[in-house]
């Protein structure tokens, strides 16, 4: 999710030159205000069961003792 978020961020907000580090802390500030306001959310489509088949050896069932 993070990464998604990093992606936005470079592509909507970073992807001109700025000036100095102020405008840039300014212009990620007001990003992250419109981002939030939208509410923006990851449709996330590899539930865990599916995870476990496709990547079983790095999620592995937990057994009950």
């Amino acid at each position: 999710m993070a990464e998604i978020e990093l992606s936005a961020l470079a592509t909507q907000c970073l992807d001109r030159r700025i000036a100095d580090a102020e405008t840039q802390a300014g212009e990620v500030a007001a990003w992250q205000v419109r981002r939030n306001a939208d509410g923006s959310a990851v449709d996330w489509r590899f539930k865990t069961e599916n995870a476990r088949i496709k990547l079983k050896r790095l999620y592995p069932s937990i057994q009950p003792s």
